[in-house]
Parts: C-alpha cells; structure tokens; sequence
C-alpha cells in the first residue's frame, strides 16, 4: 500500500499546474484507490507542499472495501514526506522521509477481507528515512482491541534490523475485564519474514479483582503466510507480582512453544511452562497447550517440586514424602478465569481429583491465616493410609464439597 501510494503521489506532485491541495488530496486518493481496490476519501483540510521536500497531509480520512459495512481504517490526520528522487523513480524507488498516523483505527476483519480479494504479489519493503508516528491508535479484533497504541519507529531500511518503541493497552470483551497496559521496546534482525524478534519492558495483567505487573522479555522468528501469524520458538520470561486483596506474591516464570495467530484465535502449541516462587507460589514445571478465541482453553501435565511450607500440612505419611508431586490442569471458559478449573494430583498411591474457581481460591489465600484451612473446592481424595491424632486410617476415601457460597 505505500508503495502504489507513492507511486500515484510521485506522478500527482509532478504536476505543477495542480494547485489546490483538496484536488491533490481527492486525485491522489482516488488513484491509490482505484490500484488498490478501495474506496480512500477525506473529507478534511488537505495541505500539500513542493518546495524543499513534497509533503502532504490529509484529515478525516477513511478507507473501505467497496460495499463493505465497516471502513478497513480510519484516521484523524495522516501525513506524508517524499523526496524528489523518489518522485522522479516515479516508484522504482521507494524511499519515504516520514510518515506519520494521528488517532488511527484499523479493523482487523476488515482488513483480511480485502486482503483475500487480493492477488499475490511480491511485497516490497520501502525505506522510511526519518522513520513511522503512530499516536493514539486503536485495533480491533475479534473480542479484543488495543486501545491508545503509541508507536515510534526512527528509521526502516530493507535488510537492515529494526527498533522501535510501542505502548498501549490490551482490552478484552465489549466490558473490558482483562486489561493488559504494555510499553516495550522492540527489534527485528531485518523487516522480512523469518526474522528474529526481541522485545523488552513493562506489562500487566489487569482484572477489577486482581493486578499481575510484570517486567517482561520475549524472542522468536517471526513467519506471515496463509496460515496467519507465527512466531516460533517463542521464549517469554518474567518476573512479576500477584496483587489482589492484602495479598502481594512474587514470582518468576518462563514459557515457551510456537505461537500463532488466525482468524481471531490465539495459540501457545506446544507450551512449556516453568514457574518459581516462594510461599504461596509453589515450585512447577509442565508441558501443555493454550488457546484464546470466544473462550480460553489451557491444558498442563507437570510436576510440583515439592509441595508449599506455606500450604496448609499434609498428615503422615503423605507429609513425610519428599517426592515430587505430579498433576494435570485443565480450564476452559471466560478469559479471567473466573470458570471451572479441573485438577488431578498423585502422589504415590494417593490421588486427588478436584475441580475449583480460581476467584474463590485467591480470596481464600488472602485470608488464609483467619480462615478455614480447606481450600474452597469441591473433589475426591484416595488413599492407602492417613494418620491422624494417633489414629491409622486404612483405605481412606474422603470427598470435599464446597457447597453454595456464604451469603
């Protein structure tokens, strides 16, 4: 898109006997619509400018597939800067000074519907000398959007690597439950497919129960084809804090696998999981998948290191085992986990099999010195043997019920 926008402004500029900067602006966006297949207007103030290096800017700007119900983008202000070596290439060059996007909006749904109308073709990276502006943009997705994106690219040179700086917010669903506020610093080995990305900075993850801040690494190639979006051998690191109640737990971890995205869903296949703490937070490591559309989906099988000083004492004998504790986690429902969790733990011969709401748990942890000392589930334990005040229990079957919530 910017190369056959730049090519209709280098042949649009080349005529001097243009001098309104409305007809320019309605020209150029009808040319670069007509190539595109789109309809491009703006019905602001237009200014355009030949001397030194040609400039134009439009307002209000809109871009829709014809007949389309929603425009593909929106934009406030768009501002281009080109320099007169690129005009007279009339395309064959395509080196930009500037480009700079005020409060733009971009549908997602819109955008891969034109793009499957759209023949192959060879994408040609431009060279962007005094670098991209993006303020206060939005992007909607499917049950999600990225609200107030700042984007700050200084420069881009085919083949060369890239940084740049992106702030904003994740918002997901119409009542935006789960908020997640970024602001990273980001680089590509070079602007092409198979690229290596790094990213570094401060995020969260944000409920109106509880707060996850983290400060956050990341790494992968980057792949875009028909089958969506990848980044494989994605590494994501962090060291963050559970904030909820009175309660402040911090702790470490680290994912892994091969992320994707397609059609609104979100994918961690295969995922390696490992989480470090102190406390409350236990000692994990697992291997699972994860997937994000209408709903959630996670699915673990792992192993506990040992299980928690903090977590209310096993009786004797499990309490005097030291071997590690296996389990599987299975969830599926809304994205703040606010649904069923299913749990399996074993333990040698002993096996516990349970299900819990993840809300329920965390409020009992924060009260857990003056509460009850049974976490809020409901499930099944069996067991060989327990010892309890002197008494041996052989054969042991015990079920948990959590029963309706307190008024």
């Amino acid at each position: 898109m910017i190369a056959l926008l730049v090519l209709a402004l280098a042949v649009l500029l080349s005529l001097r006997w243009v001098s309104r900067p409305d007809q320019v602006a309605r020209l150029s966006l009808g040319r670069l619509g007509q190539a595109l297949g789109l309809e491009i207007t703006a019905s602001g103030t237009s200014q355009y400018r030949l001397r030194g290096a040609p400039m134009l800017v439009v307002r209000d700007l809109v871009v829709r597939q014809p007949g389309a119900a929603a425009p593909l983008l929106t934009a406030q202000r768009a501002y281009l800067s080109l320099p007169w070596s690129t005009i007279r290439a009339r395309g064959a060059d395509l080196t930009i000074t500037r480009i700079e996007l005020d409060a733009p909006q971009l549908d997602l749904a819109a955008l891969q519907a034109w793009q499957d109308t759209r023949p192959p073709s060879e994408a040609r990276v431009p060279t962007l000398t005094d670098g991209l502006q993006v303020l206060r943009g939005r992007v909607i997705g499917p049950g999600w959007s990225i609200e107030a994106l700042d984007l700050q690219l200084p420069s881009l040179h085919p083949q060369r690597p890239v940084a740049a700086h992106l702030a904003g917010r994740y918002v997901r669903g119409d009542e935006g439950r789960i908020r997640v506020p970024f602001d990273l610093h980001a680089a590509l080995t070079a602007p092409e497919s198979a690229a290596g990305l790094g990213a570094v900075g401060a995020l969260a993850v944000e409920t109106p129960d509880w707060r996850l801040p983290m400060q956050a690494r990341l790494s992968g190639r980057v792949y875009r084809g028909d089958a969506g979006f990848r980044l494989e051998r994605f590494e994501f690191g962090a060291r963050a804090r559970y904030l909820g109640g009175e309660a402040e737990l911090p702790f470490a971890f680290g994912l892994a696998g091969d992320l994707g995205y397609r059609d609104g869903r979100l994918a961690l296949e295969p995922l390696a999981l490992d989480l470090r703490g102190q406390g409350l937070v236990p000692r994990l490591d697992a291997r699972g998948r994860f997937a994000l559309a209408d709903a959630m989906a996670l699915q673990l099988g792992g192993t506990l290191a040992r299980w928690p000083e903090a977590w209310p004492s096993l009786p004797p004998p499990l309490g005097q085992s030291a071997a590690p504790v296996p389990f599987e986690l299975g969830y599926r429902g809304d994205s703040d986990l606010s649904g069923t969790t299913f749990l399996h733990l074993q333990r040698e011969a002993t096996r516990f099999d349970g299900r819990f709401h993840l809300p329920e748990v965390l409020e009992w942890m924060d009260a857990m010195t003056m509460g009850t000392p049974l976490p809020p589930l409901d499930g099944r334990l069996n067991t060989p043997r327990l010892e309890i005040a002197g008494a041996v229990l052989e054969g042991v079957e015990v079920e948990l019920d959590n029963g309706p919530a307190a008024p």
